[in-house]
């Protein structure tokens, strides 16, 4: 991938700062949250219990409301920013440039260009090479993942049911369709991998790259119903690098540090069967709230 990328000009006026970090460290910084779980937080006293419970990064989102969701309150940010000592996400709407902007200018180590969020361009995504600050979007196959990658992001987020249910199925689904097109690249013949990059609409580049890498050129962490240790476990040997934990585990769980414990020693030692029995014994309780119900379903269909 190229060091540096053309500063793109909006009415004339570069929209961050020029002296930008190249691709190559964007996608360094994304590759130290390898190997953990990012948990979503709305308040200070949930980011304190990710912290304690040992997530590698918090992903600040707003407490829920009604209406189209935009990027949390900057206010939020600062006040979780002096809270904790982990690095620190938040997301823009896909397309919103100047979200990014102020994430940007309040500090924030990682953004994420989230499709959750009400979309603000239809057409575009923001041209994250123009920024510092490392970026993560979402994908379900390996065709849209690439396209993100080269506009500029730095982690790639395969994505599932969003809303809450902790349902993991479309997580699973989606995560096997880029390691299934991952693999079925590893065994094609050179000659074949042009036709390959045109079916799935990406970058030959990229393409080529991730079929010598065997895999995808940036970290790749999975969201969407993962409320287990078991799911974290799951999405780690499927091959994933770490996973989004959503704010289900703070709203509707007795006792989240242990659940979040236990999810975050899941993703770690994720190929050790002793380590996953102790973390998920005694979380029924804990759990009940998660329990996908009729009226829960009915809840999240509305």
């Amino acid at each position: 991938m190229a060091e540096d990328g053309v500063v793109t000009l909006y009415n004339n006026t570069a929209i961050t700062d020029t002296k930008k970090n190249p691709v190559s460290i964007k996608v360094g910084l994304a590759q130290m949250l390898r190997g953990g779980a990012i948990l979503e937080v709305s308040n200070t006293n949930q980011a304190k219990i990710a912290e304690e419970a040992g997530a590698c990064c918090l992903a600040i989102t707003e407490p829920n409301r009604h209406g189209i969701s935009r990027m949390p309150d900057p206010a939020l940010i600062k006040q979780i920013k002096r809270a904790v000592s982990i690095p620190i996400m938040s997301r823009s709407r896909v397309g919103h440039f100047v979200e990014a902007q102020i994430l940007e200018r309040v500090g924030v180590d990682y953004i994420d260009e989230n499709e959750v969020l009400a979309i603000a361009d239809e057409d575009n995504f923001i041209n994250k090479h123009n920024f510092r600050c490392p970026f993560v979007c979402g994908c379900r196959n390996l065709g849209e993942a690439l396209r993100r990658v080269r506009e500029g992001a730095a982690m790639i987020r395969t994505q599932g049911d969003l809303s809450g249910t902790g349902n993991i199925v479309e997580t699973v689904k989606n995560v096997r369709s880029v390691m299934g097109e991952i693999r079925i690249l590893n065994n094609m013949d050179e000659d074949e991998v042009f036709a390959f990059s045109k079916k799935i609409a990406a970058p030959y580049d990229l393409v080529a790259q991730t079929k010598q890498m065997g895999r995808l050129p940036v970290v790749h962490f999975a969201a969407g119903g993962i409320v287990t240790p078991a799911d974290a476990a799951l999405m780690m040997q499927l091959g994933c690098d770490g996973v989004f934990v959503g704010s289900e585990v703070f709203d509707n769980c007795s006792d989240p540090y242990k659940l979040v414990h236990g999810i975050v020693e899941a993703v770690r030692h994720y190929n050790d069967p002793h380590v996953l029995v102790e973390n998920s014994c005694g979380l029924e309780g804990e759990m009940a709230g998660l329990n996908v119900t009729e009226e829960r379903m009915e809840q999240f269909g509305e």
